[in-house]
């Protein structure tokens, strides 16, 4: 059945008081918002890619205070544990029998803060509540609250202490989103702001008003799930994933997830700007952010310096567009 217009248009608007309640916060970064509040609204995770001082943490707070929903935060170690994470089960003293204590894991927003900096057998410990949206704690599983989503920040240039993420954990992500310099007038913004009345390094997320409840994700992402997408937009996104496994400079092309990636967001991205259809723009419009990280370089190619985004590029340029 298709969504009637009235209904895109509100959803639309909601997007969009999201989008502004998170600019109270972060200043400049339009692209990187729109992308992030796009995964919402695809019920999808984030990874958030920026050197130190750029705002991953500011943005990913704003966008949990926007929102009425349950949110923690873990900060990622070298010596963390899965059980650090999604909880563990104690023997209670009273009744001689084990008491499972829910981790960090169990609420609505989880900010998973450098989670390059945790081993891999930590870093799956998030496989299967990214996945599935449940958590298997002494052979008992408990779903998670929906709506469910994960930010996850790393440091892209720092090296030591790290442990980069796996193929199979990348692949959970919705989108690879990287956040760059600001500009000159952003930046004296961001000072200005950052600043502005207060002492100390604290986060500028005074102005920052929840605009969304529970209820309202849920609609907002159910509304995305049923937007209409004609068959020849799902086809150009299935050729543009196809063409990254036989384009020179890949090692390795993206596999179907990041055909699936491609419509969700699209279909977020059209119902933010209020349209009750999806068109191949759309598609164009996320394709970076859907698959930079579900690619890797070949050899030849990091030695000539080249980059996933230059290579994507090329691709979307070199797969012709339906005409819808």
């Amino acid at each position: 059945m298709e969504i009637e217009s009235s209904t895109i248009q509100r959803a639309g608007e909601l997007l969009e008081r999201l989008r502004t309640a998170i600019s109270q916060a972060v200043v400049g970064q339009s692209e990187v918002i729109e992308q992030v509040v796009a995964s919402l609204a695809a019920s999808g995770h984030v990874l958030i890619e920026g050197v130190p001082g750029l705002g991953k943490t500011l943005l990913v707070r704003a966008l949990a205070q926007a929102l009425s929903l349950t949110h923690s935060r873990v900060q990622f170690t070298p010596d963390m544990m899965p059980s650090d994470i999604i909880g563990h089960a104690v023997l209670d003293p009273t009744s001689h029998e084990l008491r499972i204590v829910r981790g960090p894991v169990f609420t609505q927003v989880l900010l998973a803060d450098e989670i390059n900096r945790a081993p891999a057998k930590t870093q799956s410990a998030l496989l299967e509540v990214m996945q599935e949206y449940q958590v298997t704690l002494e052979g008992q599983s408990i779903l998670m609250p929906r709506p469910f989503m994960v930010l996850a920040t790393q440091n892209p240039v720092e090296t030591e202490g790290t442990y980069p993420l796996p193929e199979a954990q990348l692949d959970r992500f919705l989108f690879k989103v990287e956040i760059g310099y600001p500009t000159l007038a952003e930046e004296v913004g961001v000072v200005i702001r950052a600043t502005a009345n207060q002492a100390g390094n604290e986060l500028p997320l005074a102005e920052v008003k929840p605009v969304l409840n529970e209820r309202a994700v849920l609609s907002l992402q159910q509304i995305v799930a049923r937007q209409k997408i004609d068959e020849q937009v799902i086809d150009y996104a299935v050729r543009l994933v196809r063409a990254t496994r036989e384009w020179a400079g890949f090692a390795l092309g993206s596999g179907s997830r990041g055909a699936l990636a491609l419509v969700r967001g699209a279909r977020a991205v059209s119902i933010m700007q209020g349209r009750n259809f999806v068109t191949p723009d759309d598609i164009k419009k996320i394709a970076l952010p859907a698959l930079r990280h579900r690619i890797a370089l070949a050899p030849e190619a990091m030695l000539e310096g080249r980059k996933p985004n230059e290579l994507l590029a090329g691709v979307i340029e070199s797969v012709p567009a339906p005409r819808v």
